[in-house]
């Protein structure tokens, strides 16, 4: 997957996903991406980490959701009408991720590549892919299964079954 993500970026194919959280630009490969959709109501669950807002039953899927904001380590803030998740694909299923806007497909080029900035924190893994510089920006992509490792503490067996006492108890 690498080298067709090497070769897709030489030919300035469309292969990013890009977002905004907190004014920040971000973005992921268009292949881990199902779709973007409106926010779902979703279920929290106990003891879950801090940036798992719960989990949402979308089409007989329950998936995870994080909020990119607490995940990021940038704050709450409010959301507004452009809110979106942007729908994963990851080994263990599906994830959702909240983000301030959506804003474009674009391509990655080697041209525009930077070096990665070593700010890992408490992990010893970084959250990003690879660095662009876009339209006089950055862009930082993040690295999807890294991003997302702590949706793998989701019970989604516990899961399902709250969504389902939830839809039954709904009069509506």
């Amino acid at each position: 997957m690498a080298a067709a993500l090497s070769t897709a970026r030489r030919l300035g194919a469309k292969n990013l996903v890009g977002f905004e959280v907190d004014q920040v630009a971000y973005a992921v490969d268009i292949q881990r991406v199902r779709e973007v959709i409106r926010p779902l109501p979703t279920v929290e669950l106990p003891g879950m980490p801090k940036a798992i807002l719960g989990v949402a039953d979308h089409r007989g899927a329950v998936m995870p959701v994080i909020d990119l904001r607490l995940r990021l380590g940038v704050g709450n803030a409010p959301r507004t009408w452009q809110g979106r998740w942007v729908v994963v694909d990851r080994p263990g299923g599906l994830v959702a991720l909240v983000v301030d806007r959506v804003t474009e497909v674009f391509g990655g080029e080697a041209s525009q590549e930077r070096n990665i900035p070593d700010v890992r924190g408490g992990d010893d893994r970084t959250v990003f892919s690879a660095v662009y510089g876009l339209k006089g920006s950055l862009v930082f992509v993040l690295d999807v299964d890294v991003l997302t490792a702590m949706s793998e503490e989701v019970d989604i067996s516990m899961a399902r079954a709250m969504l389902e006492e939830k839809a039954t108890n709904d009069p509506c």
